[in-house]
């Protein structure tokens, strides 16, 4: 078996990482060598290459809980470090929509004008200039991402000091707002380990002087790695930012793929005895032995590309491709023909491999096995370019448009106006 060059996200750009670039005023390499998991850095505008209103504004804002018919869990409200109940702001749909939890824009200005933060939830599902940038950024970091909106009333503080078990970038979008950052109580926490369970601890740690305390203006960035303590108050008008979270693969990811593949042992699936009392260590004990001698065999066996599709799964299944338009899509299935331009869809994970006489595209949740012959055409359409049917390399034009009908039967290529 001949496998393929890899391109795990090809269609936007990956080697110039343009949305990291959009987030940090270093070098993405630098970024990466001396910022990435390990220390914050704070970005002013006059070092990133534009603002975030292309991104979010406030007048986006008031769009969205007034005319987007959102629902939680989209949207959460907090006042004085506690989130408020969605009851104190959503009500039914109207006639004929059959909903009960749809935003009341009523109530959220009320709850606003009394000083409680608004959080948007899920932009990056929710808002086109968003889904377009956490794409971006999920190809450019490797690891999957969500967008957030924090928007605080003047003078307000949304929650008190906590920190996130992923690391985040926090994107000024409008107004001031004042960031206190402390080291870690818990280095590298992991999704399992929120800051409330190190409640006593954090509350003493922002007691103490902070590493970084700065005001963010419109178009400043910072970048948190997981753990570093964090808390923000609005100065003297309305705040909004944006938090990217980042869900980073860690090596306990790798852990906890081996320990998915592990269960296929029939050693490890070996029941215990009879009336074990597990509370003893006595009896405890053999047993445990035997199972670390089981699991440290089956972990040295366990081949790399196991724990890869695993992994891969993961990291796929965590970071949507390029919306597509149904209706669109069908249609240009349909119809194309020599002349038909089409590109690889923006942001799709794949991996295409050579298995004898087959070529076998790997994609979220599918898997497609095409004729050896459309390897070279194949390639071509995986590079993320615009291709022309007709003009795909070693592959008849008959049967180039076969190819790219498929293609885009299964949402792996879209029709290219250029």
């Amino acid at each position: 078996m001949t496998a393929s060059p890899v391109a795990s996200a090809a269609g936007w750009s990956s080697t110039d990482r343009p949305a990291v670039r959009r987030c940090v005023g270093v070098e993405p390499d630098e970024f990466a060598a001396r910022h990435w998991g390990a220390r914050p850095l704070l970005t002013p505008a006059g070092g990133l290459p534009k603002g975030f209103d292309d991104l979010l504004t406030l007048a986006d804002v008031d769009e969205l809980l007034s005319r987007r018919g959102l629902r939680t869990p989209f949207l959460r409200v907090a006042k004085d470090g506690a989130v408020l109940s969605s009851n104190q702001f959503t009500s039914g749909g109207g006639v004929g929509a059959e909903i009960g939890d749809q935003v009341d824009d009523t109530s959220v200005a009320r709850l606003f004008d009394g000083g409680a933060t608004v959080v948007l939830q899920g932009l990056h599902r929710l808002w086109p200039p968003l889904i377009d940038f956490a794409g971006q950024l999920g190809v450019d970091l490797g690891h999957p991402v969500q967008i957030n909106a924090y928007i605080t009333p003047p003078s307000s503080q949304g929650f008190s000091a906590h920190y996130d078990v992923h690391d985040v970038f926090v994107l000024q979008v409008a107004g001031q707002k004042r960031w206190r950052i402390h080291a870690p109580v818990h280095q590298d926490p992991l999704r399992d380990q929120p800051w409330d369970q190190r409640a006593d601890a954090v509350a003493a740690r922002a007691q103490e002087t902070p590493l970084i305390e700065e005001t963010l203006n419109p178009g400043d960035a910072l970048y948190l790695p997981r753990g570093y303590l964090h808390s923000a108050t609005a100065l003297g008008e309305v705040s909004a930012h944006l938090t990217v979270g980042v869900h980073v693969l860690t090596r306990y990811t790798l852990v906890e793929a081996l320990l998915g593949l592990a269960g296929r042992d029939d050693d490890l699936r070996a029941t215990l005895p009879l009336g074990i009392d597990v509370a003893d260590p006595d009896q405890i004990a053999p047993h445990l032995a035997a199972t670390v001698e089981a699991l440290a065999r089956v972990l040295k066996d366990t081949p790399v590309d196991e724990v890869v599709r695993r992994v891969r799964n993961r990291v796929w299944h965590g970071t949507r491709p390029e919306p597509i338009g149904p209706l669109a899509q069908a249609s240009a299935a349909q119809t194309a023909g020599t002349g038909s331009v089409v590109r690889l869809r923006a942001g799709l994970r794949h991996r295409l491999r050579e298995e004898g006489d087959k070529v076998v595209l790997e994609i979220p949740g599918d898997t497609l096995s095409l004729p050896a012959s459309t390897v070279a055409a194949m390639r071509a359409l995986l590079t993320g370019e615009p291709r022309v049917v007709g003009e795909l390399p070693d592959l008849p034009v008959a049967d180039q448009m076969v190819l790219v009908r498929r293609l885009l039967r299964e949402g792996i290529l879209v029709p290219c106006d250029h």
